[in-house]
């Protein structure tokens, strides 16, 4: 492949994570408009994300092994029309029940293209220097969506309908299908499964579709209600199941004995506490910015902007401290500047300003970005023919705990807003005194993530060369 074409591929690799990223948080300040125009019930909204979230969680297994076993650009590219085709109808949606199946259907493209195009970059770039670099850009473009998508949803929601934060999907679709079907080649190697592992798939599936369910609905309908409780019910017992058909098979959708590796475990662990805080500092502090210090929507979007695009600065640069530092220094560095970010905002009250937030989400913001080299340590173990399901296990950690993040947060900040109101307080300083607790707890959380990180990811400097002259290249996740 020339270089015009790899740097090609990276672009339609990298377009295609913006959308999938893009659609992850931009829906959340429109949400207030949407259900005054479709007239839609609290639990309506809700399902317009929890319904993408549930199905893109649930089938991202499924997208990886799909990957292995009919071709990596195949997938991409039907993922890729999949998910485009979904955005138009969502945005063309004149009712509430279209747009969760549509939200629904996004959710299938975005299962096929994500674990998909993270394998994608082991083939299309296999020297490990160069494969950093894209690792840094790839990531920087992820940070880029993180900092566009409120701003967007924002400016949309306010100055023309609201079906446009997903028809905005439909021009880049088109851009990257055509750049991807130029761009990137693989050789007939990258097809690496014969079989699909359908009991694999089933059972992994429904466990993640009634595990997404129960952290969806359990506030709502009640932790211990039959629903919520057969909904976990059911996805330890198809866990179970899974586990013990992996064991069994010859060929398994994922080899078990990867999570006897200290780098792949922990460093998995690491990521989803990375991801924990992300969902929940977006989702929350969007709140706050709107609830207690009476930002309009566009503003409440643009105050994030600065601190993804330091993200995505620092997403780019990490490589290079990784080399100079190792893997463990930098991600524990990372986390742990989260985790003060975190707690420094909690100290903003109600008569903060955005200058006193600045700060705190520039230092958030640089932290989250160094976590890149995490990706490539955790997957620089693993062998070539196992980077999609493998993209699909971390993609699968990420999303799951960024759902427990949104999820627990929001029960401790429902918890403690309720007591502050039994207490005689105001519903503002309710809601004020329950959002801080809950960064407190976020904080403390994201913190667990620097010993683990420390302690999982001593493998030397450089841990991609080894790798790639074993055959063995890594493969980034977000």
């Amino acid at each position: 492949m020339t270089d015009t074409r790899r740097w090609g591929a990276l672009g339609a690799i990298s377009l295609a994570t913006f959308m999938t990223y893009l659609d992850n948080n931009v829906v959340n300040v429109a949400l207030p408009t949407i259900q005054r125009d479709l007239g839609l019930s609290v639990s309506g909204l809700e399902w317009i994300v929890s319904g993408y979230i549930l199905v893109f969680a649930g089938l991202m297994l499924v997208g990886g092994r799909l990957a292995d076993v009919f071709g990596r650009r195949r997938i991409f590219l039907i993922g890729l029309v999949v998910f485009t085709a979904a955005s138009l109808a969502a945005g063309l949606s004149t009712g509430g029940g279209m747009l969760i199946a549509t939200r629904a259907v996004q959710g299938v493209g975005a299962a096929l293209l994500t674990p998909t195009a993270l394998a994608l970059l082991t083939s299309v770039f296999p020297d490990p220097r160069e494969r950093a670099t894209a690792v840094g850009l790839w990531s920087a473009v992820g940070a880029l969506a993180l900092a566009l998508g409120p701003l967007t949803g924002g400016l949309i929601s306010e100055r023309w309908h609201w079906g446009w934060i997903y028809l905005i999907n439909v021009p880049i679709g088109v851009v990257t299908f055509g750049l991807g079907l130029w761009a990137i080649r693989t050789g007939p190697p990258e097809r690496v499964r014969r079989g699909l592992d359908v009991p694999g798939l089933a059972t992994s599936g429904l466990a993640l579709f009634a595990l997404t369910y129960a952290l969806i609905e359990g506030a709502g309908a009640g932790w211990t209600s039959p629903a919520i409780l057969g909904a976990f019910g059911i996805a330890a017992v198809s866990a179970l199941a899974f586990t013990t058909i992996e064991i069994r098979s010859r060929e398994p959708m994922i080899d078990l004995s990867l999570f006897r590796s200290r780098v792949f475990s922990g460093g998995t662990l690491s990521m989803g506490l990375w991801s924990f805080g992300v969902f929940g500092i977006y989702f929350f502090t969007a709140l706050y910015l709107q609830n207690a210090l009476g930002f309009s929507p566009i503003e409440a979007g643009a105050a994030f902007v600065p601190m993804a695009l330091l993200m995505a600065v620092s997403a780019a640069v990490a490589p290079r401290l990784e080399r100079a530092a190792g893997t463990a220094p930098v991600v524990a560095a990372g986390l742990a500047l989260m985790a003060v970010a975190v707690f420094g905002i909690s100290f903003v009250g109600q008569g903060g300003s955005y200058g006193d937030l600045l700060p705190w989400f520039l230092l958030y913001g640089l932290g989250g970005g160094m976590l890149v080299p995490l990706t490539t340590a955790i997957l620089g173990t693993l062998p070539a023919g196992r980077t999609g399901i493998a993209s699909g296990v971390l993609n699968v950690s990420r999303e799951v705990f960024g759902l427990l993040g949104i999820t627990l947060l929001g029960a401790v900040l429902s918890a403690r807003q309720s007591a502050s109101l039994a207490e005689g307080a105001g519903q503002a300083v309710a809601f004020l005194d329950a959002y801080r607790d809950t960064l407190v707890v976020a904080a403390v959380i994201i913190a667990v993530g620097v010993p683990v990180s420390l302690l999982s990811l001593r493998i030397g400097r450089s841990p991609r060369r080894p790798a790639a002259s074993a055959g063995r290249p890594a493969v980034p996740v977000g």
